[in-house]
C-alpha cells in the first residue's frame, strides 16, 4: 500500500492543532497525520494537568510551537496567534477540537439545562471556533483550511448526548457562514464529524459503550473509526487538491450516519 507521508504533501504548511488532552484525542491523530505529510506544527494543550499527558507523546510531531490555550482564560486563545505571527508571519491550517458542558447539564434533559450551562456550552464549543475562525484570517495570507470537530446528534436525537445537540447543530451552522464569509480569501471551513471514539470528552457521555457496539453493528463499513482514520481524512482535506471541496460537514464514520 503507498505510504502518503512520503509524500510530505503539507511540506511547508502552518497547522495550529489545539484540543490534545491525550493519546487518544481526535486531534492527535490529526497532528500525527499533519506532521506525517511535512507540516509544521503549533500545539496547545489546556493546562499544567493536561499537559503531564501531552508531554510524553508530543515529541512524535515535534511542534515548533508548543504553549498554553485555555479559551476559559481571557488573552490565551490571542496570545497563541500573537506566537504564531511573530514566529512565522502566517498559517494555512487550523484544527478546533474544543467542546465542553458542564456535567449537571450534559447529563439532563435539553429542557432542563440551565441557562449558565447552556451559555458555557455554546461559548466553549462554537464561540471559541468562530472567534479562532477570525484571529486565523489575517494570517492565512494565502488561503489555508479550518477544522472544527463535530457529532452526528446535531442532526439527529441521540440518547444521552443531549444538550450538545443545540450545540452543535449551531457549531456546523457556524461552519457554513465562516465558509462563505471567508471563501473569497481561498479560506475553507469544515465540521468534521467522526463516528463515537473512546475519547476523554466522551467520557461525559451515558451509556456509551452502548452506542459504540451500536455504530460498529450498523455501519456499513462494520467497524468503529480510530483517531488515525479521521486524521488522514483531515489531512486530506487540507492539501491544495481539496481547495474547491468547503462548508461542508464531513462524516468519518463508516457510513454510520446514512443508517436508520
Amino acid at each position: 500500500m503507498m505510504d502518503p507521508a512520503k509524500f510530505k504533501l503539507l511540506k511547508g504548511k502552518k497547522a495550529l492543532v489545539t484540543g490534545i488532552a491525550n493519546d487518544q484525542s481526535i486531534a492527535w491523530g490529526c497532528a500525527k497525520a499533519f506532521s506525517a505529510l511535512g507540516a509544521d506544527l503549533a500545539v496547545t494543550y489546556r493546562s499544567e494537568k493536561t499537559k503531564r499527558f501531552v508531554d510524553p507523546i508530543i515529541g512524535e510531531v515535534k511542534p515548533s510551537i508548543y504553549m498554553p490555550m485555555d479559551v476559559e482564560h481571557p488573552g490565551e486563545l490571542e496570545a497563541v496567534f500573537e506566537t504564531i505571527e511573530k514566529k512565522w508571519g502566517k498559517l494555512d491550517i487550523v484544527l478546533h477540537s474544543i467542546a465542553f458542558a458542564p456535567k449537571a447539564d450534559l447529563q439532563g434533559r435539553v429542557v432542563d439545562c440551565s441557562k449558565d450551562g447552556f451559555l458555557m456550552a455554546m461559548e466553549l464549543s462554537c464561540w471559541s471556533f468562530i472567534r479562532m475562525a477570525k484571529l486565523a484570517e489575517p494570517l492565512m495570507k494565502d488561503g489555508g483550511t479550518i477544522f472544527t470537530m463535530t457529532y452526528y446528534g446535531s442532526q439527529m436525537v441521540v440518547e444521552n448526548y443531549n444538550m450538545m445537540g443545540p450545540v452543535k447543530a449551531a457549531l456546523e451552522c457556524a461552519t457554513r457562514y465562516i465558509a462563505a464569509e471567508l471563501g473569497p480569501k481561498g479560506i475553507r471551513a469544515h465540521a468534521i464529524s467522526p463516528g463515537p471514539l473512546k475519547t476523554r470528552a466522551a467520557s461525559g457521555i451515558g451509556e456509551f459503550d452502548k452506542l459504540l457496539k451500536k455504530a460498529e453493528a450498523k455501519a456499513p463499513a462494520r467497524h468503529l473509526v480510530s483517531i488515525d482514520d479521521v486524521g488522514l481524512a483531515v489531512a486530506f482535506l487540507a492539501l491544495d487538491g481539496a481547495k474547491l471541496i468547503t462548508g461542508d460537514t464531513i462524516y468519518v464514520d463508516g457510513g454510520y450516519h446514512i443508517i436508520d
